[in-house]
């Protein structure tokens, strides 16, 4: 079995620190932006800057949650958690979905109250003025995460981008809901502006849950990843098939499982250099891949879920205890 890259080496030391710094700066620009859009609530009274502080406050709770689960699943697994502790931030991911849906249902419902009791919108030049420094601020965090993510592969980063790529547009929604309500005399549209932020916010928190759901479900990696790994594994010619393949990811690592055909007369110590070379250029197209690989003599290799072997029998002919049953796992695509 094939570990991830240890810590030491400097493409996995870069990806911690580019994930932990993000997430600093995560929390410093949510905190900003709360503190920006209560001013500029208490200011114009709008309806949708209440919506968008409503966002921000989660976004910082979210924010923090994404700051301890990154430097959590990056510490070593230890006894408790052979596998790492990487869906730590599926789990992170989960709770930020959580907290964007009770985002998006008070924003709902304060705007359904406005558009049936409209309010006036006052000093709209301040609420103008926060909505697009908060623009600003939003679109260089999303462009650092971005980067980040590429880094890191970081899925709790991934989910909190997603919280700000959505402010994105709804910043763009509040700004007309603002322009609507303090100049053009329609508080209607401002509180309309609201609405839309609500369902945008909500189909958002939809995504994040399915990719969460996933995670924590152990779905199989794309199929480009798939077929990478069984071109990597079989671009040696002394391996002859590839079956049983099964891959998850635990946060940014990939599992990989297989059983490989090889040539039944390789020596012990000849299968296993065979094996570490394949293993090596798995690393080499995934470098955070934990790799488990067993040889099977080519031709002789039995079905998967069938057994070698019926119940053994004693000189007297008598039945052994035969070995409990192993339900087979689900089949892969090269299966």
């Amino acid at each position: 079995m094939t570990s991830p890259a240890p810590s030491s080496t400097p493409t996995h030391t870069d990806a911690q620190t580019a994930a932990r710094n993000v997430t600093r700066l995560s929390v410093g620009v949510a905190v900003v932006l709360i503190a920006l859009k209560a001013f500029a609530l208490g200011a114009s009274g709008s309806v949708s800057i209440l919506a968008s502080l409503a966002d921000s406050a989660l976004d910082l709770v979210a924010s923090l949650v994404t700051f301890v689960a990154v430097r959590w699943a990056a510490a070593p697994g230890g006894e408790q958690h052979r596998f790492g502790r990487g869906k730590g931030e599926a789990l992170a991911a989960l709770v930020q979905a959580g907290l964007v849906f009770a985002s998006a249902t008070f924003i709902g419902w304060e705007a359904i109250q406005r558009i049936f009791d409209p309010r006036p919108v006052t000093a709209g030049g301040w609420g103008v003025t926060v909505i697009l420094i908060s623009t600003v601020l939003t679109l260089g965090l999303v462009w650092m995460q971005t980067r980040a993510i590429r880094q890191s592969a970081s899925m709790a980063i991934a989910a909190d981008r997603a919280h700000y790529a959505a402010d994105l547009a709804a910043n763009a929604v509040v700004l007309i809901g603002v322009i609507s309500g303090a100049f053009l005399a329609a508080p209607g549209l401002d509180a309309a502006a609201g609405l839309v932020v609500s369902v945008w916010l909500f189909w958002g928190a939809l995504g994040m849950l399915r990719g969460a759901a996933d995670h924590l479900l152990d779905r199989a990696v794309p199929d480009s990843d798939r077929i990478a790994v069984t071109t990597a594994v079989l671009s040696d010619p002394r391996i002859h098939g590839v079956h049983q393949l099964r891959t998850r990811m635990a946060g940014s690592v990939m599992m990989i499982q297989m059983h490989v055909d090889m040539d039944p007369a390789l020596t012990l110590e000849a299968a296993h250099a065979i094996i570490v070379e394949a293993e090596n250029r798995l690393l080499a197209a995934f470098p955070m891949a934990d790799i488990l690989i067993h040889p099977d003599p080519h031709g002789r290799a039995e079905p998967e879920g069938v057994p070698t072997a019926g119940p053994a029998v004693d000189e007297a002919g008598a039945e052994a205890e035969a070995a409990p049953e192993v339900e087979p796992a689900p089949r892969g695509p090269w299966s």
